[in-house]
């Protein structure tokens, strides 16, 4: 059977969704709101465990796997809980099999995002801003851009994100909150200094308060497997700091506490100085090396997020709409699976679309199969996450370490 299918959205979730189609010869295309491929200068790391390993296996063709392998940090040397005076409370030995299929990875974004849209040249359309759908005569939907233009499809699948315009207007009634925690992160040109910080790292505060630290430490003499992946390409170059650096070893880190907790309100507008004072303030009796590593950030790398988290919903009438990742299901970074789980969700979409591309499976049939399938394990995962965040800023510290085996990375 023959037909297409429209993605809104070119994230992790939404291009590995599109590189998983177009593998397997269904006719696809992305619509994504940034103006170039280079907009979207993401420059934190990603945590890739072994369900979305296995999972971008499946959607990439093999040497796009094996520029996704190769262009990737060190493998990380396991988990550390560790109280702000760096007595160590729990921790795990390795990262896991030491397969490549299997294994867990350390992921630049940017690097991620050059893997995924090699290879889909004349498949993403970027400036396009969607606006609304509508139903044509024929069954088909109808994408609507804010440059006046339009797209039909067979199949439109949302993958625009946390604030999906898709799901506002498909699921009016799914609901996003605010967890009331608001992190503060940057990122530490790598130095043997901070060897003590190898793998992930979750650090115990005292007031209500905690720590993720993990290194991306890249190989000295790493080959990229195919030209412009693993570099700063296009406008990415153009920028200073290491925030859009995509090539050197760096140590991240990123501090989260209750809003209130705050001397005065969190926000973009706040200068990154500002920012490093406000943590250093609330972190002034931790252990010296701590703050030796939070001194030593590059103010061009400081971020500052209220973090959010779904609802959970019931399923809803099936129709020729989907959506998948954070347009659905969006959770807080404290298990750091959102991406992996945006990439599972790709790959049941791809599987059960391939079986209707065979004309063993109906359109509809096969999305409700998706659905169905995906709801559960996404909101079993937004619901660790949300209650792994809370466990990771309460005050009891012993509290938090029996939390933390949910934390994996940010």
């Amino acid at each position: 059977m023959s037909f297409q299918v429209l993605i809104i959205g070119g994230g992790i979730g939404g291009l590995c969704l599109a590189q998983g189609l177009k593998k397997a010869g269904i006719d696809v295309a992305v619509y994504e709101r940034d103006r170039t491929r280079a907009e979207r200068l993401q420059g934190y790391r990603v945590h890739i465990d072994a369900d979305g390993s296995r999972a971008l296996h499946s959607c990439l063709p093999p040497e796009l796997f094996d520029a996704f392998v190769a262009t990737c940090g060190k493998p990380g040397r396991g988990f550390r809980v560790l109280t702000h005076a760096l007595r160590e409370v729990m921790r795990s030995a390795d990262d896991g099999p030491q397969d490549p299929i299997a294994r867990h990875h350390s992921a630049s974004r940017i690097t991620l995002r050059q893997v995924l849209l090699a290879g889909m040249d004349g498949l993403v359309h970027f400036d396009k801003k969607f606006t609304h759908y509508t139903d044509a005569p024929d069954g088909r939907v109808i994408a609507h851009f804010e440059d006046g233009t339009s797209a039909a499809s067979d199949l439109l699948v949302a993958a625009d994100g946390v604030n999906s315009s898709v799901r506002q207007q498909f699921l009016p009634h799914a609901q996003v909150v605010d967890t009331g925690i608001t992190g503060i992160a940057a990122k530490v040109p790598l130095a043997s200094e901070f060897d003590r910080f190898e793998g992930a790292n979750m650090i115990l505060g005292a007031q209500s308060d905690g720590m993720f630290i993990a290194r991306q430490e890249f190989e000295a003499t790493r080959q990229t497997a195919l030209q412009g992946i693993g570099g700063n390409d296009g406008a990415a170059a153009l920028h200073p700091g290491l925030l859009f650096d995509n090539t050197r070893s760096y140590i991240f880190w990123a501090y989260l506490t209750h809003r209130e907790n705050y001397p005065q309100a969190i926000g973009d507008g706040l200068g990154p100085e500002v920012l490093l004072e406000i943590v250093s303030g609330r972190t002034s009796e931790w252990h010296p090396e701590l703050r030796q590593l939070m001194a030593k950030s590059d103010p061009d790398t400081v971020a500052v997020w209220n973090i959010r988290t779904s609802v959970p919903l019931e399923h809803w009438q099936t129709r020729n709409i989907t959506l998948l990742g954070d347009a659905i299901h969006s959770m807080t970074p404290a298990r750091g699976i959102g991406a992996n789980i945006a990439l599972r969700d790709a790959d049941l979409l791809r599987r059960k679309l391939i079986a209707v591309g065979q004309g063993s499976a109906p359109l509809l049939g096969a999305v409700q199969e998706y659905e169905l399938e995906m709801l559960p394990y996404a909101f079993q995962a937004v619901r660790e996450s949300l209650g792994a965040l809370h466990g990771f800023v309460q005050a009891d510290a012993g509290k938090s370490a029996a939390n933390a085996g949910y934390n994996r990375g940010l």
